[in-house]
């Protein structure tokens, strides 16, 4: 479930791989408690068909409300490169998309009250391109990942971009001269 490393290019490197904030985990781990205290009770207070009923009705409860979100939380990544943002999400099947740094236009972040006392929040990258908008949702830290999203873009115009000195000396091989 680790993010591959193949996938980035040779002078590409990791800055942030990040999952979903763990308080997606909450959801879950309240009905893996209440699927044992369901089970306790069955055992105190029902008889033994019953009990297996319970019991039955409980493990799927928790394979399906608390293994599978695990599963999607622990195979959703946020990478963030010194080239690109990679969001990848799936189990079985796989989506990933690349934004490249040159095409982020915009980046905001968002959050509400508890994410703030959390330490999460939104991501928002605009890029140029038909998809327009990508919604990072549950990014832990997301200040700081925002603000390390907003340096890797200035690096990479900068290090795109042609300085004055280098357009004068291209201007003048132009020439001939």
């Amino acid at each position: 479930m680790a993010f591959p490393e193949d996938v980035l290019t040779t002078d590409e490197h990791v800055v942030m791989h990040l999952h979903p904030h763990w308080k997606a985990m909450i959801g879950p781990i309240v009905v893996v408690i209440l699927a044992v205290a369901a089970v306790v009770a069955s055992l105190v207070f029902l008889s033994p068909p019953l009990q297996i009923a319970v019991g039955v009705v409980a493990l799927v409860a928790v394979v399906w409300l608390t293994f599978w979100p695990y599963l999607k939380w622990r195979t959703t990544h946020y990478v963030f490169t010194n080239e690109r943002v990679l969001l990848q999400t799936g189990v079985f099947s796989r989506d990933r998309r690349d934004i490249p740094l040159a095409r982020v236009n915009d980046h905001s972040m968002s959050q509400k009250f508890i994410e703030r006392l959390l330490g999460c929040g939104t991501l928002t990258i605009e890029s140029a391109g038909e998809r327009g908008q990508s919604m990072l949702n549950d990014i832990p830290g997301v200040e700081k990942v925002q603000t390390t999203l907003y340096e890797l873009v200035e690096a990479d115009r900068d290090k795109h971009s042609v300085g004055e000195d280098e357009l004068r000396q291209a201007v003048r091989d132009g020439r001939g001269e």
